[in-house]
Order: C-alpha cells, then structure tokens, then sequence
C-alpha cells in the first residue's frame, strides 16, 4: 500500500484534469492565436479554462493571466512591479520565510540596490500586521507576503496589508503568492485586497507546467517576458493548451472546499493527536495552521534516515520545502526553533484523497522507526 503525504511538493493529477489533457492532446492541439477555424476551437478551450479559474478566486476574466506555473507568476509579478514602479521609490517589503521563488527574485533586487525589508514571523510562522505598518512609507513600491507558508502551514493576514498601504499613502503594489492556498481555503481577491496573485495547477491535482496570475484590473505591470504578444503581453509565449486545460479541469472539481478543508482538519487533528503521544516528537506546526501541512521533529533521528525508513516503506513525506533540497530550512530558523530540531523536521502534507487508516500506518510506522534507527 502506497501512502502520499508530499502534496505540498506536488499532487498526484485527478481524473478530470488527465481527460481533459488526453481529450485536448487528440483533439484540440491547434495554436490558440491562430485565426483559423482550429485555432479558434483551442482558443475557446484556453477561455473556458480562464473562466474557471477565475470563477474559483472570484475576479473578472480579463484578470487571469496564464503562465508556467508559480514561479513564473511571481518572477513576473515581483520584477513587472518594481520595473513598473521604480521611478516613485527603491523600498520592497517581504518576509524572512518566503518561498525561493518570492525570495531569490527579491535578493536579485537587493543587489542592484533596492532597499528590502524582511518581516520577521512569531513562533506560529506569521507575520505582526503592525511590523508591516511601521516599515511602509512612501518609497514603497512592492509588499510581497505569502497567504500559507509551504513548511509550516502559517496563514498570514495579508487582508490588513491594503489598508496599511492605503494609511501611509504608499504607492506600493501588493503581491500574495497563494500557491499553497489556492483550492485549499477560500480566496476572494477583492476581500484579500491583493493587486497581484500568483497560483499553480500541480498543488492542486492538476499537471506541471501551468499556473496563472491574477492582475487586478487598472493594475500596469511591465513584464520581464518578452515575445509574440500572448497573454496580452504578460507572458508571452504559445499556451500549453493541454496543461491549462488540465489545470482548468483540476480547479473545476475543487467543489466544496470549505467541506473538504473540514475533512482535512479531521485528518490533522488524528496525526497530532497520535504524534504527542510518540515520546520525543514535537510538533512545530500550530494548530491555527492551515490543517493541509503538519511539521514536526523527530528529535534524534535526522530527517533524511527517517525519509528514507519511510520511502522504503512506500510512505511519502519530506524533510520542508521540496524546492529547498539539501539546505537547513530557513523557515524554522526564522521562528526560533533549535538545530537539532530543524535537522530532524518532517513535513506531512495531506490532500483531499488521504485517509484516516493512512494517518495510523504512518504514525505506527515513525515509532518503529524511533525504536530502529536509535538503535543505529
């Protein structure tokens, strides 16, 4: 019996979004800005699925750009901001716990001279709203803070971050990434007050290599990716119309999420309440977390043997971010967690398809690993 618990890394794709993709492989391959009648059946494929994404964020049409995927959407997002703003001021406000793709953009910034401000995170992972208060001014260009952090779980309140803005009269753009939000927890652009936000198909059950990312309407961004004109200039480049089509399907099945966010709590609340009761794990994630990510310490057991004890089992969790192989999670540095708790981190990450009977075989099989691997 194989046991999936690395959904924030990746989802397994659903059905929908894999007929879809057959159904557009076969049928619908045409070059959606071809003016033909083929290239006319593609481009209502590419609007259809535009349609329901936006449907799923609440916002217009018009206002969903599709892209690559997550990182894609906050490359262009964060640099098409500045570039766009550069002229009204150098500041950038972020957090110390952003994801490589908000971060390493953001540091390449920093080096051409731009004046970055990191907000520190409590012990839940989140920032202080009035952290982000006191450093807006109006050189402030960009406020990039994620909605769920992909290690902890950690919601942040970027609905107060408008009305920060809005206070100190900042010319400032907003940015979210919410790609471990999104089909996770309800999203309203209007009511997150967001002028930007970046999401992705593959966390979501849908394939790779697509994404989008919302523009509010009335926002100019000065994208970094230039060429033929798709996408109204944003992301140029033909449209992988079997991967949007499929991460249309995908999001078309998210229905009920605020039932499904339930059972998942469920889920969580079994794990936690089974891993307090292994002596010496703890647990790092909060429980006003979002319930899809649970990390805690095995204390002892580094994180990799107990990964691969695991996966040699046929049971799948990770270490923290997928993207941050190999690297002490700056993250649990950044909320004040001990080294010998950050090296022996797990991360489970749970999705709609998960069940109770998988949440005990883990647990049994992490205190059997507890009673091997510290004999080793």
């Amino acid at each position: 019996m194989s046991i999936y618990l690395d959904n924030s890394a990746t989802t397994p794709l659903c059905k929908s979004a894999k007929k879809k993709m057959l159904d557009v492989l076969d049928n619908c391959w045409a070059n959606p800005s071809s003016i033909h009648h083929l290239g006319v059946i593609a481009k209502d494929e590419l609007d259809d699925a535009r349609k329901i994404i936006a449907s799923k964020i609440f916002c217009r049409e018009d206002e969903v750009y599709f892209t690559s995927g997550g990182t894609e959407s906050n490359n262009i997002a964060i640099f098409g901001a500045v570039e766009k703003l550069s002229r009204r001021g150098n500041k950038i406000i972020t957090t110390a716990v952003e994801h490589p793709s908000v971060e390493n953009p953001i540091k390449s910034l920093e080096n051409k001279g731009f004046n970055v401000v990191r907000l520190p995170v409590g012990e839940n992972g989140s920032i202080n709203i009035q952290d982000l208060i006191r450093e807006v001014d109006e050189k402030t260009i960009l406020v990039s803070v994620m909605l769920v952090n992909n290690e902890l779980g950690s919601i942040n309140p970027v609905e107060l971050i408008k009305k920060a803005v809005m206070m100190k009269k900042s010319p400032a753009l907003i940015h979210c990434d919410a790609v471990q939000a999104f089909g996770k927890m309800p999203l309203k652009v209007e009511k997150l007050g967001v002028d930007l936000m970046s999401i992705s198909s593959h966390k979501i059950h849908g394939p790779k290599g697509a994404g989008a990312l919302y523009i509010r309407k009335g926002v100019n961004i000065v994208s970094p990716v230039y060429g033929g004109g798709q996408e109204k200039g944003v992301r140029s480049g033909t449209e992988s119309m079997p991967a949007l089509c499929g991460f249309g399907a995908a999001a078309e099945d998210l229905n009920n999420i605020e039932k499904t966010f339930e059972n998942v709590k469920g889920l969580r609340d079994r794990l936690v309440k089974s891993l307090e009761q292994i002596d010496g794990v703890e647990i790092n994630s909060k429980n006003e977390n979002l319930p899809y990510i649970v990390n805690f310490s095995v204390m002892g057991i580094p994180s990799q043997p107990m990964i691969n004890y695991l996966s040699e089992r046929e049971i799948y969790v990770s270490g923290g971010s997928a993207c941050a192989k190999g690297h002490r999670s700056g993250t649990l540095v950044a909320v004040g967690l001990s080294v010998d708790r950050i090296d022996s981190a797990i991360r489970v990450s749970l999705s709609r398809y998960n069940t109770e009977e998988e949440i005990d075989i883990l647990c049994e099989n992490i205190e059997n690993a507890l009673k091997e691997l510290r004999k080793v």
